[in-house]
């Protein structure tokens, strides 16, 4: 076990698995030569050459477009978007053709093809801080991995570089400087399995990516005033698991999601739902949400900061469930 930032981490499992799998490839805006946006393919141009980090144009479209069909000769592609704000423009290629190719094709044919990508926000403004894991996480056929720590984005990448399906995997920019323990040697994470982070008593907090480290600071400050908060970390958005949380509902009788996308049809809402259909008799009060302020990210520093749940909104929304 060795202390790693979210951005090494991720370098590591693509690192090990181009090693592993000559079928690996990574390609996309400046991946190369420059080494990513967020340094994460740094060094991997000068160990793999250009053939197997490809430099493509500022053109989302062709980048996934390309991705899917190498994958559907054999290959493996890694598709580095600079943001998911820019997977609009691939839109097509990821909801009409990645998603969708193991069943129009009567599974003759496969898309192992991973889409990685960064969301987040920082002064970024309103075209370039949105959060769409909730539109892709609708999608049957995709899976979409949104890791928090160092620990789940290597071992959930290199899960996602051996599927067989294509996967939405998206990183939180907020994120790459963070540390924290990874495992020594070769490991994987399945998707598809939520993972308890703390453990407590009196309300379950639901959370993902950046917001869970936001959770995870205000329950312990809960914690100084002797509320006990279970914190639990969905890592997938598709497939969702949700058991633990069920689980852990039945013991609090209370449960806070917090999620940095807005609240209206966001995953609050889906999570929301399955709580009051499989817990609704162990409710004590209603399933509350907490996301972001429902307007367009401002540019504005403060404004922005505003805009964003922190902990003190979780801990006043956690002390208003228990009263």
């Amino acid at each position: 076990m060795a202390e790693q930032s979210y951005r090494d981490a991720i370098k590591d499992a693509l690192r090990e698995e181009m090693r592993r799998d000559e079928r690996v490839f990574i390609l996309g805006e400046e991946v190369g030569v420059w080494g990513g946006t967020y340094a994460v393919t740094r060094g991997l141009y000068d160990e793999f050459g250009a053939k197997r980090v490809r430099d493509t144009p500022i053109a989302e479209s062709v980048i996934v477009g390309a991705a899917i069909g190498a994958a559907m000769g054999g290959l493996r592609p890694v598709a580095e978007l600079m943001t998911i704000n820019f997977s609009l423009v691939a839109m097509d290629q990821i909801v009409n053709n990645a998603s969708k190719m193991f069943y129009m094709f009567g599974g003759q044919f496969s898309c192992p093809v991973v889409i990685r990508t960064p969301a987040g926000w920082g002064q970024l403004a309103a075209t370039h801080s949105q959060s769409f894991e909730a539109w892709y996480a609708s999608l049957p056929g995709l899976i979409v991995a949104m890791p928090a720590t160092p620990r789940d984005a290597k071992g959930l990448l290199k899960r996602a570089l051996r599927s067989n399906n294509p996967v939405m995997f998206i990183e939180h920019a907020r994120l790459y400087n963070v540390v924290g323990e990874v495992p020594d040697g070769d490991y994987t994470i399945p998707f598809g399995v939520s993972e308890i982070k703390r453990a407590g008593r009196d309300v379950t907090i639901v959370s993902y990516s950046r917001m869970l480290h936001v959770a995870l600071a205000a329950a312990n400050k809960l914690a100084q005033e002797n509320i006990e908060a279970t914190v639990i970390d969905l890592r997938t958005l598709r497939p969702l698991d949700l058991a633990p949380v069920i689980e852990s509902v039945k013991q609090t009788h209370r449960a806070l999601i917090v999620e940095e996308d807005w609240v209206t049809c966001g995953m609050g809402a889906e999570i929301a739902a399955r709580i009051g259909k499989d817990a609704f008799d162990y409710l004590d009060a209603p399933v509350e949400r907490l996301g972001a302020i429902e307007v367009p990210m401002p540019y504005s520093k403060p404004l922005e900061a505003l805009a964003l749940p922190e902990e003190k909104h979780i801990i006043a929304r956690v002390k208003e469930m228990l009263t």
